[in-house]
């Protein structure tokens, strides 16, 4: 018995490892990253970034842990549908709140476009949350990775397979099941393509 746990062991702390590299937050953060990189000047990009950061990033950072501090969710994927009620109205505010900064901004078009993309969505999700709780690992994993390959296919190769990674890992961790990580991944890669093209 002993050996049988030190054997699993191993594997369940690399997909709990996959499964935080691949929370959505931090997902999204390294794709967008490395699109600006890719299609940006320097200036321009760092500009793009911070305006992303200071409308996106770090209020949906500031939501889930001040959600998690007070409890309202239990973990930082908002992992219960019932909790999920009261998350994606906030989040969906965020989303639009950026959407509207970036077009203020007059940022580029592939820019606001992902960000219009990205609040459809959340309002998508949350509005399937009433009959299914999708996967929103697998959505956003897919979504980035989609939109990376269209922009770079090296990088989107590397993004696709740590998304089948946080596919396998969140699985195996028996967060959601098999049709709603489906859902999740088949919303995204149909609004990857939407952003991309």
């Amino acid at each position: 018995m002993a050996s049988d746990k030190t054997h699993v062991k191993p594997v369940v702390v690399f997909a709990r490892w996959v499964s935080w590299i691949g929370h959505p937050l931090v997902f999204i953060s390294l794709s967008v990253g490395v699109i600006i990189g890719l299609r940006l000047a320097n200036r321009a990009g760092l500009a793009l970034w911070l305006a992303l950061l200071a409308t996106v990033i770090l209020p949906m950072a500031l939501l889930l842990f001040r959600g998690i501090r007070s409890g309202r969710w239990s973990d930082p994927d908002v992992s219960i549908s019932a909790e999920r009620v009261r998350f994606y109205p906030q989040a969906i505010s965020i989303s639009v709140m950026a959407v509207i900064a970036l077009w203020f901004l007059r940022a580029p078009a592939f820019a606001l476009r992902g960000a219009m993309v990205t609040l459809f969505l959340l309002v998508v999700a949350a509005l399937t949350n009433f009959r299914l709780k999708m996967s929103l690992h697998a959505l956003f994993a897919f979504y980035s990775a989609m939109i990376l390959f269209l922009v770079q296919p090296i990088a989107g190769a590397i993004a696709f397979a740590l998304a089948l990674l946080v596919f396998w890992s969140r699985l195996y961790l028996g967060r959601p099941d098999l049709p709603e990580m489906l859902v999740g991944t088949a919303l995204g890669l149909l609004g990857g393509l939407a952003t991309a093209w």
